[in-house]
């Protein structure tokens, strides 16, 4: 939520080493990592997404697969996450275990909903983490729960330390693991921070507040 993706070569960049990365002489208009010129219009980054998607790049799909759904097109969504997900895209197996659990282009399917779920949190997605700590809980497995939510957290995952922080409250959480899970969440929230990180935040906020 705070990076951009380069269609050139689908690398994605935080917003603080991109704002640096601006700063800097004569870099303004081309890739950090590729050095290719920034695309002018959206066409243009299609087409470099899908030169990408031509080469097997799994994160130009999932790109692609989003656009599409954007676009409401979501058995083209399908298609690209599909693909995405068999390269092993944790992204795209988590957008594939919310159309079976939504019905958007698909049949809803609990199972299904579930193994691109499992997907996802094994390759480290924490959203997907989290869901599957929610689903335990609904299905009355709070130990499991509370295990899903923990690895979570330990990603930085807000929600998920939200959530543990309520669960010592009521206490189903001892004191040493909801201790254990703050410390690694707050080592991976700094782990996140620059200066020039806040600096690109306060950009944002300001165009946010001109518009």
């Amino acid at each position: 939520k705070k990076s951009a993706i380069n269609s050139c070569c689908c690398k994605f960049i935080c917003g603080g080493c991109l704002n640096a990365w601006k700063l800097m002489e004569n870099t303004k208009e081309t890739c950090p990592f590729c050095r290719t010129s920034v695309p002018e219009t959206q066409a243009e980054a299609d087409r470099n997404y899908m030169k990408r998607i031509e080469a097997g790049d799994p994160v130009a799909m999932r790109q692609m697969g989003a656009k599409r759904e954007l676009d409401g097109d979501y058995s083209a969504a399908f298609e690209y996450w599909t693909k995405a997900a068999k390269l092993g895209d944790a992204e795209a197996h988590n957008h594939l275990s919310i159309m079976y659990q939504e019905g958007n282009g698909v049949g809803k399917d609990e199972g299904k909903e579930t193994y691109h779920m499992e997907k996802a949190a094994i390759a480290g997605h924490p959203g997907a983490r989290y869901n599957l700590a929610m689903q335990e809980g609904r299905n009355g497995s709070d130990d499991r729960a509370v295990k899903h939510l923990i690895i979570s957290a330990n990603l930085g995952h807000d929600m998920s330390i939200e959530m543990l922080k309520e669960s010592y409250t009521d206490g189903d959480v001892s004191k040493e693991d909801y201790a254990a899970a703050l410390r690694a969440y707050q080592a991976a929230a700094n782990a996140a921070k620059s200066p020039q990180r806040d600096e690109a935040e306060r950009d944002a906020a300001r165009v946010k507040w001109d518009r």
